[in-house]
């Protein structure tokens, strides 16, 4: 494993890298180091909270780390890649968790012949959940992809992927949980104003997506097959399926995916 990472950016995606990999003590909070453009109190709050090493100077944060998170804003990528280029050398691997950006505009804009690889995580990494999807330059080695695989998979599955898929991973995978949670938003405003209360309401749905995510990867019917099987004809589930239809909730899911996946594209456009 790398005896040290740094992490270029500090934002959710950031802390949630961290907090897993923390978690699943894979390394050393020491063994990390953290540095953005000029938010010192969010370099606090990441020290406290996960007692990593955390910077402004960015020499220090990346001429001795074995691999680098690019973690910046997207559109920030072009001034922390000329930033960081004259301290880095050609045995570091440069690990992007940016949407939409082309591993070739990376080593291009560095100049360099050292390994990229993209990464797609979710914020649920934290947790040790995370759906990643991986995807190599033209300079990694099985070795480097080995190693950062096995760094991802402390925080969850692992998936390796052609980069031009990346985009629609990013709309799947990467916005996935926010689509989820926002289902939730929806269920539970319906069940509290049905009358039920919003710790039964809270405790009721979060176990029902949990039980229906565990069918998912343990039973082998499709989700057509699974759908079908509780949807008694003219019964409850079947009229709210109905209700899903009539609103075009499945064109609406469709869309969100496909647009997610367009801005992904738009991202990597400079």
């Amino acid at each position: 494993m790398f005896n040290k990472i740094a992490f270029i950016g500090a934002g959710s995606m950031a802390e949630a890298l961290i907090a897993g990999i923390i978690k699943s003590k894979v390394l050393e909070s020491t063994q990390i180091v953290v540095t953005n453009r000029a938010n010192e109190v969010r370099l606090k709050d990441l020290s406290n909270l996960y007692n990593v090493q955390t910077t402004h100077e960015i020499k220090s944060a990346v001429e001795s780390a074995d691999a680098i998170f690019l973690a910046m804003k997207p559109k920030d990528v072009s001034g922390a890649l000329a930033e960081i280029k004259p301290f880095l050398s050609d045995e570091q691997v440069i690990i992007s968790v940016l949407a939409g950006i082309p591993s070739q505009f990376i080593t291009e804009n560095l100049g360099l012949n050292l390994s990229v690889i993209r990464a797609m995580p979710n914020t649920s990494a934290t947790i040790g959940y995370s759906a990643t999807a991986l995807t190599g330059g033209s300079f990694v080695r099985q070795e480097q992809m080995n190693l950062v695989t096995e760094l991802f998979e402390t925080v969850g599955t692992v998936t390796i992927v052609e980069e031009e898929q990346m985009h629609v991973v990013t709309a799947i995978s990467g916005s996935g949980p926010a689509y989820f949670y926002y289902i939730v938003e929806a269920m539970e405003k319906a069940a509290q104003d049905g009358g039920l209360d919003q710790q039964h309401a809270k405790e009721l749905i979060n176990q029902t997506i949990l039980g229906a995510a565990q069918m998912l990867q343990q039973a082998e019917e499709d989700p057509v097959t699974l759908r079908k099987r509780i949807t008694s004809p003219g019964g409850t589930t079947e009229s709210g399926i109905k209700a899903l239809d009539k609103h075009e909730v499945n064109k609406a899911f469709e869309a969100a995916v496909k647009q997610a996946a367009q801005r992904s594209e738009e991202l990597g456009k400079f």
